[in-house]
């Protein structure tokens, strides 16, 4: 099937992610016989906004212009929901891409959204703190009639964190004349953020490996886990993994891995980072680098960074028997026939990190209500709703021949493909 958005001279969307996920949507519509005309609104976005606009730099004459994106997959489900990145290599493809993950991922756990992303071309690090709240609040103005609590909210993604979503709320609240914590999730408790968001992506999907351990014949107690990326996924994956018995024998960051084969004190390593800033030189542990992270002995390999991470020259080295994806699109398409030809149990990134928006889901609905629950409430729900999910897929994998990302896929297109056919087409 051709694309529409190159085909018409918009080559912004050509870019190696948007590919990636235009062949995974591609190849599963044809597995599941999906409606031509279903599969060919999917394959782009509803909404794509580009804007670019000036911000002054700590210097007061020097203003500087971004380019800044926000792209709405489907809005057929309700409003859309997904994160903002700020970093030097977004582009329209990347935040496309990304957006249509989402729209799987809050499909395939049962939320009522469609899926978006958000980007800012920027390097983060090389900004100050006013310079940033600066650059947050006027891509906030610039986007005031895209986003909001009924139509498209944000959350944190690479290179934003609480504080910048308590920027966008505070920014949108000003706009709209009164306070509107729904605008976005992932924001600070005391501005109506989720007691557990900050955790909730890592501790969803170590929820999922009990009974992923039990399907392959193993028990998470005892079992080598490998952990690449040691951000808020990675850590709070890391710390959960160990509080359920698991051995932690690797982690890594952008500064390379560090490794003990009788597991690694992962509350230590966090402080460390905490106090430091990255892993590198951590005391007593045996170091190794990114590369040869995905080649070390263990049972579950969880890529928690980037995309892309995975591939066809490294995945027939990876020992473990359990890969859990905590990043998005961690493994090329490639790398993924590799896996499966070796019979690697794979959890797909939409069905392992879906902890993330289904806790921002909770910290949307609370901040409607004005009625917030407790964090034992909320991790129980998250459990439930993730460990629902997992049934679900495991069982269309197992009944109608799957793999388990097609099985995800396929379930998760399936309710958008429904909600399409009963909406109908306007006029």
């Amino acid at each position: 099937m051709s694309d529409p958005f190159v085909e018409g001279g918009l080559g912004e969307l050509e870019s190696p992610l948007y590919r990636e996920a235009l062949a995974q949507l591609d190849r599963v519509a044809e597995v599941m016989g999906l409606d031509d005309n279903i599969h060919a609104r999917l394959r782009v976005p509803q909404r794509a906004t580009i804007v670019s606009f000036p911000f002054r730099r700590e210097g007061y004459y020097e203003v500087e212009t971004v380019f800044a994106y926000r792209v709405q997959h489907v809005l057929t489900m309700g409003p859309t929901k997904g994160g903002l990145r700020y970093a030097m290599d977004v582009n329209l493809g990347e935040v496309a891409a990304l957006a249509m993950l989402m729209t799987w991922k809050t499909s395939l756990v049962g939320l009522p959204f469609g899926g978006a992303k958000g980007g800012v071309r920027v390097d983060p690090t090389i900004l100050t703190r006013p310079e940033l709240q600066r650059l947050t609040r006027r891509y906030t103005a610039e986007l005031i009639n895209v986003i909001g609590p009924d139509r498209d909210i944000p959350a944190p993604d690479m290179g934003t964190n609480e504080q910048v979503m308590a920027w966008i709320m505070d920014t949108y609240s000003q706009h709209v004349g009164h306070a509107e914590p729904g605008v976005v999730t992932g924001k600070p408790p005391e501005l109506g953020g989720s007691i557990a968001r900050r955790e909730a992506t890592g501790r969803g999907l170590v929820s999922l490996l009990p009974a992923a351990t039990s399907h392959v014949g193993l028990t998470l107690e005892g079992a080598r886990v490998v952990v690449h990326g040691f951000g808020n996924v990675g850590q709070y994956t890391a710390l959960a993994a160990d509080e359920l018995g698991a051995k932690v024998v690797a982690v890594s960051d952008v500064t390379g891995g560090i490794y003990n084969e009788n597991g690694l004190d992962i509350a230590k390593a966090q402080e460390w980072v905490a106090e430091n800033g990255n892993l590198a030189g951590f005391p007593d542990v045996d170091t190794v680098t990114n590369e040869e992270l995905f080649e070390l002995e263990c049972d579950i390999l969880v890529p928690a960074a980037v995309g892309g991470v995975i591939t066809k020259d490294n995945a027939d080295k990876i020992t473990a028997k359990i890969i859990a994806e905590g990043a998005n699109g961690p493994t090329t398409l490639e790398a993924d026939l590799i896996l499966k030809e070796r019979n690697v149990f794979t959890i797909p990134d939409i069905l392992a990190n879906a902890g993330g928006v289904t806790v921002s889901y909770f910290e949307w609905v609370q901040d409607l209500q004005n009625y917030f629950w407790s964090e034992g409430e909320i991790v129980a729900r998250l459990r439930e709703i993730m460990g629902q999910a997992f049934e679900e897929v495991l069982n269309i994998s197992i009944t109608e021949g799957y793999d388990m990302r097609t099985a995800a896929l396929v379930k998760g297109i399936r309710r958008v493909a429904a909600a399409k056919l009963v909406r109908g087409v306007y006029p």
